[in-house]
């Protein structure tokens, strides 16, 4: 797994990459990105890896404080900018210029934010549960009132039992998923949740001149994401709402197929391809 330096500060930054790289270094590029507290295995576990690397070189990024990259512990590591930074740098080692960008979540915002910075290096844009909304108070209605306290002061395992993701959990997705939180750095996570709360509002100035090419999707009952997606690709002037049935937060990404079928055709649609190219 490669891995390098951050050029905002070092943290090192782990990632991979599968897919139509080895016959086909012209393939387009696609960059998947984890929420909060996850990592780039979600991105196979749920079932997208396949469907999207039979057409793309997929990079898959563990995002600072996740997975196997650095976990830093003040919040000052986790702003936008160092988060734009890293990819920006992945990229970089790869010798990408230009690349899609989907993220869930915190993925999504950091896509969003790279796409404002750098339009020029960003194909489409994928928004999955993502918002341009100002942060302050968004992670009660995401988590649990009070979740930066909590894993301040209590841990990851408070953190799953505040979801009801607690230990006597006997379905397999629920329990894979306690014990992906379970592995998570605590003060790393509450460094990130902080500076997540921090997190300003993109001026609807700026969406309305970015001219990436953009997907936002939603679940119907993923409050206030719904709204804040919808409004977003309201804004932005070459993007898309599509809305997923049924679904909260949590569960945006799962089933994938729904997902995939939008997003595969999106992606089609932007990179001039037909669907048995």
């Amino acid at each position: 797994m490669p891995v390098i330096a951050s050029p905002a500060d070092g943290v090192p930054l782990r990632y991979d990459l599968t897919g139509t790289a080895d016959g086909d270094p012209a393939a387009p590029a696609l960059v998947l990105l984890h929420g909060s507290v996850l990592s780039r295995a979600i991105w196979r576990g749920l079932g997208y890896l396949g469907p999207l690397s039979a057409e793309h070189r997929v990079i898959r990024l563990d995002l600072r404080g996740h997975g196997r990259s650095g976990t830093p512990h003040e919040p000052s590591a986790y702003t936008q900018d160092r988060f734009v930074a890293d990819l920006l740098g992945v990229l970089d080692a790869e010798g990408i210029e230009r690349a899609a960008l989907m993220g869930y979540s915190l993925g999504a915002r950091v896509a969003l934010s790279t796409a404002l910075a750098h339009p020029e290096g960003v194909t489409a844009l994928i928004s999955l549960g993502g918002s341009a909304a100002a942060q302050h108070g968004a992670l009660d209605s995401v988590f649990f009132p009070g979740v930066i306290d909590t894993v301040r002061e209590e841990g990851m395992a408070a953190f799953a039992d505040g979801q009801g993701l607690t230990a006597d959990r006997s379905d397999r997705r629920g329990r894979s998923t306690r014990e992906a939180f379970l592995a998570a750095d605590a003060a790393a996570m509450a460094a990130l949740f902080t500076a997540t709360d921090a997190t300003p509002a993109v001026p609807e100035a700026e969406l309305a001149a970015c001219a990436v090419p953009a997907l936002w999707m939603a679940g119907s009952e993923d409050r206030p994401r719904l709204e804040d997606s919808r409004a977003a690709a309201a804004t932005m002037p070459r993007a898309r709402f599509a809305e997923l049935p049924g679904r909260d937060h949590g569960g945006t990404l799962w089933p994938a197929e729904p997902v995939l079928e939008q997003v595969t055709g999106f992606l089609r649609e932007v990179e001039g391809r037909s669907a048995g190219a």
